[in-house]
C-alpha cells in the first residue's frame, strides 16, 4: 500500500507499510547500522517489555496524582482520554517504520528524513532530555524510538505489541490507580505503599519488587540513549560481547548511571524538573511529531477531515506545551527558594 505525500524538497514521499518489508531497505543517510540487534524479537517479546516497563513504580503515585485532585468523575475521564490519545499516537507512529522502502529504527532518523537535519537534531535533543534526564524521575510516556528489534513485518508486529500494552498493560496501569483511590480516598499517599499497614516484611517486599522492576523500566526508556552510545563507541564489526566491547560497555554504562545518579541526588525537587522536561519535550514527541509526519507524508491524498484532525493535534499540542512549560518553570522557581543542592529532602 503506497501513499504519496509532500517531501521537504518538493519530491513525493511514499509511505510503504508492507512492500518495503518484502523488498528490504535502502540505507542512504538513514541506514540500519547499529550495535544492537535488528529484526530479531517477536511481537510477544516486545509487548511483554512494554507491559513490564510502563507499569513501573511510578503508577503507585497515580491515585494521589490523578484521582485525588480531580475526583472520580473527572479523574476517570482524564485517564480514559489520555489513554486513548497516547494509544492512537503510538499506533500512528508505528506506521512510519517504512517510508520510501527505507526502514527507520530511530525516531530522530524518521524526523530528519521527513523534515531535514534541523528536525533530526531537535528530536535527538528532546529524546536525550526526556530519556536520560527525565528518566531519573521515571516518567512513563517517553517518546519511544521505533522498536528496532522487531521481526518483519515490523508495522503489524509493533501494533500487536501496542495492543497488548493497551489491553493487558492498562489493566495494571489503571487498576492500581483506581483501587488505591477507592481504598484510601483523599487520604491516599503520594506513594501508595505508605498507606499499607501490617507486617514490616510486606513493605520491604513491595519496595524490593518496585526497585527491581524500576531497573527493568529504566533500561526500556533509556534504550535509545544506549543504542546511540553503543553504536558510536563500540566496534560494531565485532561481537557485542567481545573482550574489547565488554570493556567499553562497562565504561559507558558506568559513566551514564553515575551521571544519572549524581544529577538526581543534586536536586531534591527532581520531580519538578521531570515536569519541566516532560512539558516541552515529551508532549511534542508523543503527540505533535507523529501528526507532523502524517501531514508531510500523506498530505496530498488524505481526506480533509483527517488533515484537519492532525492539524488540530499539532496546534493543541503546541499550546499545551507552552502552558505546561510555564507552569513547570514556576514550580522550579518557587522550590529553588526553599531547597539547596544535595539537600536531604
Amino acid at each position: 500500500m503506497d501513499v504519496e505525500g509532500r517531501a521537504s524538497k518538493g519530491k513525493p514521499l511514499t509511505l510503504n507499510l508492507e512492500q518495503g518489508q518484502e523488498k528490504g531497505t535502502q540505507n542512504d543517510d538513514y541506514g540500519l547500522a547499529s550495535a544492537h540487534s535488528i529484526d530479531r524479537d517477536s511481537w510477544q517479546q516486545v509487548g511483554l517489555m512494554l507491559v513490564t516497563s510502563f507499569n513501573c513504580g511510578w503508577i503507585l503515585s497515580f491515585s494521589n496524582l490523578c484521582l485525588w485532585p480531580l475526583g472520580w468523575t473527572w479523574g476517570i475521564i482524564c485517564l480514559i482520554v489520555v489513554g486513548f490519545y497516547t494509544a492512537y499516537a503510538n499506533w500512528l507512529l508505528a506506521a512510519f517504520h517504512f517510508i520510501d522502502d527505507r526502514r527507520f529504527i530511530r525516531y530522530r532518523d524518521l524526523m530528519g528524513y521527513v523534515y531535514g537535519k534541523s528536525m533530526y537534531h531537535l528530536t535527538w535533543v528532546f529524546q536525550f532530555l526526556t530519556l536520560l534526564l527525565g528518566n531519573m524521575g521515571f516518567i512513563l510516556l517517553g517518546g519511544k524510538a521505533l522498536k528496532s528489534t522487531l521481526r518483519k513485518p515490523a508495522v503489524k508486529n509493533m501494533r500487536k505489541a501496542l495492543y497488548l500494552q493497551y489491553t493487558v498493560g492498562v489493566l495494571f496501569y489503571y487498576g492500581v490507580t483506581v483501587i488505591g483511590y477507592w481504598a484510601y480516598g483523599t487520604m491516599v499517599s503520594a506513594y501508595l505503599p505508605e498507606n499499607l499497614s501490617g507486617p514490616k516484611w510486606i513493605n520491604v517486599l513491595i519496595n524490593a519488587i518496585v526497585f527491581l522492576q524500576s531497573i527493568v523500566s529504566q533500561h526500556m526508556f533509556v534504550a535509545p540513549i544506549h543504542e546511540a552510545l553503543d553504536t558510536k563507541f563500540l566496534e560494531i564489526d565485532k561481537p557485542m560481547h567481545s573482550g574489547e566491547n565488554l570493556k567499553r560497555l562497562f565504561l559507558l554504562r558506568a559513566f551514564f548511571f553515575t551521571g544519572n545518579t549524581f544529577v538526581a541526588a543534586a536536586f531534591p525537587f527532581m520531580s519538578d524538573f521531570v515536569n519541566f522536561l516532560g512539558s516541552f519535550s515529551l508532549v511534542p514527541l508523543t503527540f505533535m511529531f507523529p501528526s507532523m509526519v502524517f501531514i508531510k507524508v500523506k498530505g496530498r491524498t488524505a481526506r480533509i477531515e483527517k488533515k484537519a484532525w492532525h492539524w488540530f493535534n499539532i496546534v493543541f499540542s503546541f499550546l499545551l506545551t507552552i502552558a505546561t512549560t510555564i507552569s513547570a518553570v514556576r514550580l522550579i522557581v518557587n522550590n529553588i527558594q526553599k531547597y539547596h543542592f544535595f539537600a536531604d529532602a
